[in-house]
């Protein structure tokens, strides 16, 4: 039986907000995309997060982003790739040392929003990213897009290369995601979603598939997208331990 890891992101909060129901998608997903306090979340939440993943057995991964709180991580911003590498770190060392006192871990690294995107495609982003997390800890795995210019950096340095497929976003003919910004980029249909999501994992050879955490109605979407992915055939389960 062909496995997949099914991943969303959580602790997408700040204080007394919250925009993911972390505990209800802990109970469905294998990884946990865990928001690092730069695009979202705070140490309370992290905390939270960990907690309640630690005691599901849920991956812990830290989703490392753009310093910017107010567009959510998804607004470009022009900085050199030691600075990169430099809040890579900072996010990086603060989940992990949360998640040990919780009794886990962080197991890998994914880049968020404007930052992963420009990580698929610019090479100096990809190394300061890769050469950061090898440096960090070796064992660590690095997740994004098949074929994009990160997971090229993460072979390059000896770390392991995750691809990553969406099940409620479309594709470009180049393997690219849809930028938001243009028509039907999101999918919110949930029967698309769900039939989009069997065929993303058929079709693109990824090893982790992603159900955004902030998605109205998440926790019945990513139940009904694993449910969907078991039906076809695929064994859910995480792809790090």
């Amino acid at each position: 039986m062909t496995s997949i890891d099914l991943n969303a992101d959580l602790g997408e909060g700040l204080g007394l907000w919250r925009l993911t129901d972390d505990d209800g998608l802990l109970q469905i997903v294998t990884s946990a995309n865990v928001a690092c306090a730069f695009h979202a979340g705070d140490p309370s939440i992290m905390r939270k997060v960990c907690a309640g993943a630690a005691a599901t057995g849920v991956v812990i991964g830290a989703q490392v982003g753009y310093r910017d709180l107010v567009g959510f991580g998804r607004y470009e911003i022009a900085m050199p790739a030691a600075r990169i590498a430099d809040d890579v770190l900072y996010q990086l060392a603060a989940l992990d040392g949360i998640a040990r006192v919780e009794g886990s871990r962080v197991r890998y690294v994914k880049p968020h929003g404007a930052l992963y995107h420009r990580c698929a495609a610019d090479p100096e982003a990809a190394a300061a990213v890769a050469e950061t997390v090898v440096a960090y800890d070796r064992g660590l795995a690095i997740m994004c897009l098949p074929g994009s210019r990160l997971l090229e950096a993460a072979a390059g340095v000896g770390a392991r290369a995750v691809a990553e497929g969406f099940a409620d976003r479309r594709y470009t003919e180049a393997g690219s995601l849809v930028p938001r910004g243009q028509p039907d980029a999101v999918i919110h249909d949930p029967g698309q979603v769900v039939a989009h999501a069997v065929e993303v994992v058929r079709d693109r050879g990824v090893d982790s598939l992603c159900v955004h955490g902030d998605t109205p109605g998440a926790v019945n979407l990513a139940g009904r997208v694993r449910a969907a992915l078991e039906d076809a055939g695929y064994q859910v389960q995480a792809f790090a331990s």
